[in-house]
């Protein structure tokens, strides 16, 4: 059955805590900005008191903000509140590996969750779905230590909640992959995406600046490689032979690593890479930390099933080379000295595999997960004693059921992708969902359907003037504005803001309410919202004194070419204005007054605060603390004081002048054989006892000759 795979899970586990002190630390640091009294969007707004009383209200809508009341905070102070838990609880996961435990991620995922629900249009994106349907799955995952503070045992029904983080990464990875071509985007079908997608994506790095350089063969090809990545190579996930599983592995962090080096998509591909440690083996794992375990030498000749196993991993990977080859064209240009390649089927074609290969899909995870079952069933029967058999068996039993209704309905987002397939579902699978769909349970995903900014990427650009003549940009921290400044690496940090105002720029302001009430604010000079823009005041050009008129105008961006040259430091970008994308204003206008009123954003009396109660002065004093800094300095501080923490543990953990042979210890009264290990066959258990008292009696033999240290540890036959 092979090891279980405990070293996976803590990667998992840990890993999903950094994501968690990602999203909740850089959300923290523009709580005010977003979300407060003066903010953009004041989430008061949102929690509405309807007369209900609280259960009915949580029923509703699900979030702890409906307590703020009750502890003397507003909505604001009661998200901020939220967010430190949240800092807390995930850096103590980080660090503590006693602390990854079931109860605490539950924690973790309920505070995101009351976050999201009063989030609006600056917390609705993929990754908070993602990171809420991950910390679901890790609750699963979890160990529980209630009665044990430092039990790490491997319970038998673990592998079952585990597959379901490797069903998740394939829903994500296959579904990003298909919506591709499902959205008959002509650059994804031309293979020409790649050719925009650096210079159009929202946060781009300094890096993607030189990806964009690369020429256009190249561009195809990778476009090419990023459809085998997310749609041909997820089928490994579900293979046999753990080989195909790690190739599979390495090559969505390959790609993951490519993403976060051209691209600040905050901890969206760290969330992912997580996901893929589902595809791990303890073994694997092993070998990274370097406490591999010994594997017997290679016999000659290899056993049937040594040759056989590679006989199915080459055919794997001829199949996955010669499909690439016949789908997309592939062919090398020997005289151009470059890889052609093109799309070699139809859109037609296209819709017709995914239709007669969607439910066969759905087949295949099912095969998948009653393999985990099965296998979960027998480590049961193997446990040793007959209560601790019926417990394990009764866990197996409630786990297993809770794993195939997340699977079952997880089946209903999925199909998505193919509406006909969808249908064919059972109908008792689609209430299951409906009655579950207001938590984020499960979620549909589909990243980079269709590439922006064809025709150059669209920017809008902010100006200020005090008298209508003279007008002054408001350059934003860290989306595009000034071209000779370097596109900046911000990530896991998710500036809300500037991503929105990506969004913005590819429709007409109306489709973007928010814009309004953020021009309203910079006109009233409100300090959190311009921390949004600029944490440094100094580099705000009204710091002084709030802008009588803002007036924006909308921009189309171009990388510079790399055998562009100027006076002076050379420009990142080039850009053309094409039009005036918000007209001017000012405080008392009648064209401001109308889109607030419309929208409904017109300010509302708030609730005073309570000068006098603690909660409320603690908040405040760590928010005046963290004002001075940034997000991703903030983020990278605590980054950096867990690696200290995790550094300074592992060198006290090394032991001084030698490490002493480690004593065999056996289960402690009261609990079974098998606490603490994988379990085991009874029968295999007693082999392995005989053979440790067999290598005893050798030691016994060779200390007789001399050796005596070698005694230390070891015990005699009786």
């Amino acid at each position: 059955m092979g090891e279980p795979p405990r070293r996976p899970r803590s990667l998992f586990l840990a890993g999903l805590a950094a994501a968690y002190l990602a999203a909740f630390a850089s959300l923290y640091v523009q709580i005010p900005g977003l979300y407060g009294r003066d903010g953009i969007l004041p989430a008061r707004k949102v929690l509405r008191l309807s007369g209900k009383g609280l259960w009915e209200q949580l029923r509703d809508f699900p979030t702890l903000l409906w307590l703020s009341p009750r502890l003397g905070l507003d909505t604001e102070l009661g998200m901020e509140l939220i967010c430190l838990l949240g800092v807390l609880a995930s850096f103590g996961a980080l660090v503590f590996e006693p602390l990854r435990d079931s109860l605490l991620f539950a924690l973790l995922r309920v505070l995101y969750l009351s976050l999201y629900q009063v989030g609006q249009v600056f917390l609705y994106f993929q990754w908070d779905s993602l990171l809420l349907e991950a910390g679901f799955l890790a609750v699963l995952v979890a160990p529980l230590r209630l009665l044990k503070w430092r039990s790490t045992a491997w319970r038998a029904h673990d592998g079952v909640t585990f597959w379901l983080v490797r069903w998740l990464l394939f829903r994500l990875m296959f579904a990003s992959g298909v919506v591709k071509l499902t959205s008959r985007c002509p650059t994804w079908w031309g293979l020409t995406a790649l050719t925009y997608h650096y210079e159009t994506q929202c946060i781009p790095t300094p890096g993607a600046w030189f990806a964009h350089q690369l020429p256009v063969w190249f561009q195809k090809f990778s476009v090419v490689a990023t459809y085998v990545i997310e749609i041909a190579i997820p089928l490994l996930f579900f293979a046999p032979i753990r080989r195909l599983r790690l190739f599979a592995f390495y090559s969505q962090v390959l790609l993951q690593v490519l993403i976060i080096l051209t691209g600040n998509y905050n901890f969206f591909n760290m969330l992912t890479i997580v996901l893929a440690f589902s595809l791990l083996d303890e073994e694997h794992v092993g070998r990274w930390l370097g406490r591999s375990k010994r594997r017997h030498a290679s016999t000659w000749p290899p056993s049937l099933r040594a040759v056989l196993s590679t006989l199915l991993e080459l055919s794997a990977y001829g199949f996955l080379l010669y499909w690439s080859i016949q789908c997309f064209g592939l062919e090398i240009n020997w005289e151009k000295r470059l890889l052609d390649s093109k799309v070699a089927f139809t859109y037609h074609e296209f819709t017709t595999w995914l239709r007669a290969v969607t439910l066969p899909l759905v087949g295949l995870g099912f095969l998948s997960l009653s393999w985990e079952i099965l296998s979960a069933m027998y480590r049961c029967a193997c446990v040793r004693g007959c209560f601790w058999k019926l417990w394990a068996t009764l866990q197996w039993a409630v786990f297993a059921t809770a794993t195939m209704g997340m699977f079952a309905i997880s089946l209903v987002p999925f199909t998505y992708i193919d509406y006909e397939s969808n249908g064919k579902l059972w109908p008792g699978i689609h209430q299951m969902f409906n009655a579950v769909e207001r938590f984020q349970v499960v979620n549909s995903y589909g990243l980079f359907r269709r590439m922006t900014g064809v025709g150059g990427r669209p920017e809008v650009v902010l100006e200020g003037s005090y008298d209508k003549q003279t007008w002054t940009e408001i350059e934003f921290m860290y989306k595009p504005g000034n071209v000779s400044a370097a596109p900046p690496v911000v990530a896991p940090h998710q500036p809300r803001l500037d991503w929105q105002m990506w969004f913005a720029a590819l429709a007409h302001h109306s489709s973007s309410p928010w814009f309004t009430s953020f021009v309203y604010r910079l006109l009233q000079g409100k300090k959190d919202v311009i921390r949004l823009v600029q944490v440094d005041e100094s580099q705000y050009p009204f710091s002084a004194q709030p802008p009588v008129y803002i007036r924006a105008q909308l921009y189309k961006y171009w990388f510079t070419g790399s055998a562009e040259g100027s006076e002076g430091p050379a420009p990142w970008w080039r850009r053309q204005h094409v039009q005036e994308f918000f007209p001017t204003v000012s405080l008392g206008d009648p064209t401001l007054e109308s889109l607030l009123s419309q929208h409904g954003l017109k300010d509302k009396t708030a609730l005073k605060r309570s000068a006098d109660a603690f909660l409320p002065w603690l908040l405040q004093s760590l928010r005046q603390l963290s004002r001075p800094f940034s997000g991703p300095t903030i983020l990278w501080s605590l980054y950096l004081v867990a690696a200290t923490v995790c550094l300074l543990r592992a060198l006290g953990r090394r032991p001084r002048g030698g490490a002493p042979p480690t004593r065999h210890k056996g289960p402690r009264r009261g609990e079974p054989a098998d606490r603490g290990g994988g379990e085991k066959n009874g029968q295999v258990r007693r082999k392995e006892a005989k053979e440790a008292e067999e290598k005893g009696e050798g030691r016994g033999r060779g200390a007789a000759d001399g050796h005596g240290d070698g005694l230390r540890g070891t015990k005699k036959k009786k």
